[in-house]
């Protein structure tokens, strides 16, 4: 004998934890109705969606790695430097690692469009290091003094640096006028992770230019 049992979910539903319904539903087939694994079967959108989702958690995972490392080596390349790619990275890696220490304190679920957030982060916030780090090395040639070079590049491409982040932060942010939950966290906070991105290259990466000096004095 066979029994199917059709049940309508709501997708959209702002607190819908699709992975830890289904394991609630699979524990009491087991605990309460005494069906084992090979009794019973699952089907439908919601669990085509939450394998999907799933499977691209794992594969973000790694691929944030990838990035990192790419970036890094990157960084190596472009300036020959270990101590300045190093210097150059941390402040973008902190705001990505940041924005999902939120995501994850407020308990807001991960899918399809929040998980891309880290990424996305670190590949659009790099662009920022690089410019700063470019103009800092031009000034520092002329003037061969740290403190003196930091006010001049933020006088001329910190400007720029804080015009187009606000440029993408305005962006990004225009998303929360969306009806679709995730697309609303998706705006909120890849337009935070990009402020907080700009923060951090226009106040930690000047301080560790300063403190750890990768560039040879005069």
């Amino acid at each position: 004998d066979e029994a199917r049992i059709s049940v309508r979910i709501k997708d959209s539903l702002e607190n819908l934890r699709r992975d830890d319904l289904i394991k609630k539903i699979e524990s009491d087939l087991n605990l309460k109705l005494g069906l084992e694994k090979n009794e019973y079967s699952l089907t439908g959108v919601l669990i085509l969606f939450n394998n999907l989702l799933q499977s691209l958690f794992k594969s973000q995972i790694l691929t944030l790695g990838f990035v990192m490392l790419g970036i890094f080596f990157m960084f190596i390349i472009l300036f020959r430097n270990l101590k300045l790619a190093l210097i150059g990275v941390i402040p973008n890696f902190i705001a990505a690692f940041f924005i999902l220490g939120i995501i994850g304190i407020f308990n807001i679920p991960l899918d399809m469009m929040t998980i891309t957030i880290a990424a996305i982060t670190i590949g659009i916030a790099v662009d920022n290091s690089i410019h700063y780090i470019y103009r800092f090395k031009e000034e520092f040639l002329k003037s061969g003094d740290y403190s003196k070079t930091v006010k001049t590049c933020h006088s001329t491409v910190g400007v720029a640096i804080l015009n187009t982040s606000i440029t993408i932060v305005f962006g990004f942010s225009i998303l929360v006028l969306s009806n679709f939950i995730p697309t609303i966290y998706f705006g909120i906070f890849t337009g935070l992770a990009m402020l907080l991105a700009m923060l951090l290259v226009l106040t930690l990466l000047p301080s560790f230019l300063i403190s750890f000096k990768p560039f040879k004095t005069k």
